[in-house]
C-alpha cells in the first residue's frame, strides 16, 4: 500500500497489542542540539497529534512535527528512515 509515513508508522506502533511503545526510538532534527539531532524513546511519547508529535522534554513538553522526523527504531532495528524504503521487517 505504498511507503507508509512516519506518522502511521506510530500510529501502528501505538495502537497494536504486538508492539511495545516504549521499545520505539524517534530520531528526529533539532537544531542546536550536537549534530543537530536529538532523540526519544517511546515512553516519553506524549501524545501523536495529526501534525506533530508531543514529548516529554523534562522541564517543558515539545512538539516535534513529523517532517522533522529522521528514523524511527524498534528495538534498535530501523523501521523507517525519512528518504529511505525501509519498511518494517518481520510482522508480529
Amino acid at each position: 500500500m505504498g511507503v507508509r509515513t512516519s506518522h502511521r508508522l506510530l500510529l501502528r506502533f501505538y495502537h497494536d497489542p504486538g508492539y511495545d511503545f516504549s521499545r520505539v526510538r524517534v530520531e528526529y532534527v533539532n537544531r542546536g542540539a550536537p549534530g543537530d539531532r536529538s532523540a526519544v524513546q517511546g515512553d516519553r511519547i506524549l501524545a501523536l497529534d495529526a501534525q506533530y508529535l508531543e514529548v516529554d522534554a523534562g522541564t517543558h513538553v515539545a512538539c516535534i512535527p513529523y517532517h522533522r522526523i529522521l528514523r524511527i527504531l524498534y528495538d534498535d532495528e530501523v523501521a523507517w528512515e525519512r528518504g529511505g524504503r525501509v519498511e518494517e521487517g518481520g510482522e508480529t
